[in-house]
Parts: C-alpha cells; sequence; structure tokens
C-alpha cells in the first residue's frame, strides 16, 4: 500500500502539540478523542515510526514524532497558503513564524492564550531558519515571527531573554583536546553563542556536527558527537544531561517581528502573551501531547 501523510491526521497531529493533549485537540477540532487517536495512528502506520508514548499518566512525542511535526507544519503552511492564493480562506487567519528553539515549549502556551484574546482568528505556524522567516516576513507571507536576536527595528519588540544550556549524552566525557560541538548549520545564534563563550573562556572548541533541525541537533548530541548549547526552559531532551561543568551562557533575546500593514491590536496581544509566558518560565514548562 501506497505510504500517505494525509493533511487531516497531519492537522490533528499539530493540534496535539499546539493544544497540549488528545483531548483538548479533539475539542479544538471538533473531532472525538478516538478520532485524533486514530489519525495519530494513520501517520505512525505511514512513516513506520512510534510517534507518541506513554510516560506515566500522560503522552509525549518521540525524537521521530518531533522531527515528523517540524515537516507537519510545513506540509500545512504550503497547504494553507495554496488556498488562500485562490481566496478560501473562511476566518481571520494570523500566521505565526518561529525557531525551532521557541517552538516546542512556547507555541502550545501561546496558541491557547491567543485563543482566549483573538477568538475571531485562526493561528497558523510556520517552522523555519531564522533566515528564511525574515524572508518570508519581508514577502507577507507571515503577520509575525519569533526571532533571536535583538529587537533593532520600529516592527520588532523584544518580549524576553531564553536561557541557554549546555547538553550532551549522558555518557560522554570532556576530551582533553578541543570540545566538540554539536550545532544547527551558519547562521545560527545558539552556534555562534555556544562558540563565543568558549572562547571567551580560552576553551578550545570545533564542530563536531552540524543538523539544519533540532531533531538532528537532539540526535547527535544524543549519540556522544559533541555538546549542544539549547534553550529548553528547564526541561532536559529525552536522551541528554545538562553540563554544568563548561561555562554559564548568557541568553538570547527573543523578539517578535511584525508585518508592516498587520492590526496592532494583533501585534499587542501577542506580545503581552509571550512577555507573560517568558516570565513565568522560571518553573518547568513540558510539552504534553
Amino acid at each position: 500500500m501506497e505510504k500517505v501523510l494525509d493533511i487531516v491526521p497531519l492537522r490533528s497531529f499539530v493540534a496535539v502539540a499546539d493544544r497540549g493533549g488528545f483531548q483538548r485537540a479533539a475539542t479544538h477540532l471538533h473531532l472525538s478523542q478516538a478520532a485524533v487517536s486514530q489519525h495519530v495512528r494513520r501517520l505512525e502506520a505511514a512513516t513506520g515510526r512510534r510517534l507518541v508514548e506513554r510516560d506515566g499518566r500522560r503522552s509525549r512525542f518521540t525524537p521521530d514524532g518531533d522531527q515528523l511535526l517540524g515537516y507537519a507544519r510545513r506540509i500545512l503552511a504550503l497547504h494553507d497558503e495554496s488556498l488562500r492564493s485562490f481566496d478560501v480562506e473562511d476566518e481571520a487567519t494570523v500566521v505565526i513564524g518561529s525557531t525551532e528553539h521557541a517552538a516546542a515549549q512556547l507555541l502550545p502556551l501561546l496558541t491557547a492564550a491567543l485563543e482566549r484574546f483573538l477568538p475571531d482568528h485562526r493561528v497558523r505556524y510556520r517552522l523555519d531558519r531564522g533566515t528564511a522567516l525574515r524572508a518570508d516576513l519581508g514577502a507577507g507571507r507571515l503577520d509575525l515571527a519569533l526571532l533571536l536576536g535583538p529587537a533593532d527595528d520600529p516592527l520588532a519588540s523584544h518580549v524576553g531573554d531564553l536561557d541557554l544550556t549546555w547538553y550532551s549524552a549522558p555518557g560522554w566525557t570532556r576530551p582533553t583536546g578541543p570540545i566538540p560541538i554539536v550545532a544547527f548549520d551558519n547562521p545560527c545564534a545558539l552556534r555562534t553563542r555556544a562558540l563565543e563563550t568558549l572562547a571567551d573562556h580560552r576553551i578550545t572548541a570545533e564542530i563536531g556536527a552540524e543538523a539544519n533541525q533540532l531533531a538532528g541537533v537532539h540526535a547527535a548530541t544524543a549519540a556522544g558527537l559533541g555538546v549542544a548549547v539549547l534553550a529548553t526552559f528547564g526541561t532536559t531532551p529525552q536522551g541528554l544531561t545538562p553540563r554544568p561543568d563548561l561555562p554559564p551562557l548568557t541568553p538570547l533575546p527573543l523578539a517578535v517581528w511584525r508585518r508592516q500593514a498587520l492590526d496592532p491590536a494583533v501585534f499587542w496581544h501577542t506580545t503581552s502573551a509571550l512577555r507573560h509566558l517568558l516570565a513565568a518560565a522560571t518553573t518547568p514548562i513540558a510539552q504534553g501531547a
């Protein structure tokens, strides 16, 4: 049988992540919880991978599930963009771009907040590299973008800082020579911060592995190929362990950028919600599935 990733199961899959669980996803989509579960099983059958697994009384995405989530968001964004190009749109839509650093922890909570503050708007997301998001914002394909770096433009607003942590595989030991870094492809603010921090402490380093997605960085780090700098809001990714023996990292600023003609109310509600979420991030925030 031909393997197909259908739009409807993908939309349910993303809703599970954004809403924080199967029941909330089902309520949002006006489906039964059994239907949402069936959609996830269809995706597991199509990919041949376990995407969601039990974690005590809760469920969580597996590394394969996290990887598919990134693809699912991109597929749905292109699907919906295609319909919009033919003027097929039945409600006001806010399209928010985000790098993966902020997505897993912030977007589910941001979605819930915007549902309260902007009940007449549908929120969609696009996950990509910062350079691509800036281009999409300039071309009008995004309404808002969550980007690492200073808010040095009238169209941007600083909403908080992301604390950074060194991670490695549990059995990884620091070598006597240069420290291998697992990093995103250039350009990347986390990659730059990792290398500059070690250089400031006169610790030699080299790039041991590169990836263009968060799942790849996690996998390479868990495989013992080096250490990685990640923003995880106090949680520890599966298969990794923090490295307090490495120099402390300066937090990275997070800014929200808007397109020129965006409704000021949408921008205000989004930035206000993110400031509140980041201020509350002193306690661990975990993604339910």
